[in-house]
């Protein structure tokens, strides 16, 4: 597996955890595993999917939520905390890649836990009927290393890391079969990423999800006119040191797909 290789980039990235409040141009991180600029990128982004300045930048607005949760400082401190010196331009990548802006961020812990608490109120809930070989259609069924009681959230990305709003997402119940289905995906090339959350987490612990259950894809999942999208097998495992952080806001995904429950009368079509 490639994550058994290239284990100095997991160095690399325990030194970018240390520093991340210094500037860590690229020059400076290839330098610290003596590899030329263009092969430490080539294999960083083997190892994690990501170029080295864009993981970076991630973990970076990971710091600003976590900062925004846990003190009181102001939105604009906060940007120039982690390297923005305009506060527009903080607020525009947070809210590019959270799915909200700051602001709506720091204020949305009761919202997450009504969320999570509507969520466990439903009995169950599954996606629509199955149509083996139908075309634009990604199913697969998710299962997880380590049991736990609670849901798990489902994406297609276009990028092998958790921003922005999904191009498809849904919820799985870990009481239900484990399958998931995605109908109408366009062609194009998607990112399958997903996550846990246990029905006794605080709200802190989904807003800031370092420590929930994941999988991700690292090969892209291909969609093509009139061919079958082979189905996929999820295996949900503890985090890894190469793990990019998890930037999309999970209350908001939550908040989407129990509008979705409520139109369809707890019947879910996605």
């Amino acid at each position: 597996m490639v994550t058994e290789r290239y284990t100095e980039i997991d160095e690399v990235i325990a030194y970018i955890h240390h520093h991340i409040d210094e500037p860590l141009p690229l020059s400076r991180l290839a330098a610290y595993v003596a590899y030329s600029p263009y092969h430490f990128t080539r294999v960083f982004k083997e190892k994690t999917g990501l170029p080295p300045l864009y993981y970076v930048s991630a973990l970076r607005l990971q710091k600003a939520k976590d900062l925004l949760l846990r003190t009181n400082w102001s939105i604009r401190d906060i940007g120039l905390e982690i390297g923005q010196q305009s506060l527009g331009t903080f607020t525009t990548r947070f809210t590019e890649r959270v799915g909200m802006t700051p602001s709506q961020f720091r204020n949305s812990t009761i919202q997450a836990d009504s969320h999570l608490h509507t969520l466990r109120s439903l009995a169950h809930w599954h996606d629509g009927h199955r149509f083996i070989h139908q075309h634009g259609r990604v199913e697969g069924v998710i299962r997880s290393e380590v049991p736990f009681d609670g849901v798990v959230l489902v994406g297609l990305f276009a990028k092998p890391i958790p921003e922005g709003f999904p191009i498809h997402g849904t919820l799985v119940s870990s009481a239900g079969t484990g399958e998931f289905s995605f109908t109408g995906v366009k062609p194009g090339t998607y990112y399958l990423l997903a996550t846990s959350v246990s029905w006794e987490m605080r709200a802190m612990d989904f807003l800031l999800p370092q420590a929930t259950l994941r999988t991700r894809s690292k090969h892209p999942i291909v969609v093509q006119p009139y061919v079958p999208v082979p189905r996929q097998q999820v295996m949900l495992r503890l985090p890894r040191p190469d793990d990019p952080p998890i930037l999309i806001s999970l209350p908001l995904l939550m908040n989407n797909f129990l509008k979705r429950v409520r139109r369809s009368g707890n019947r879910l079509e996605v």
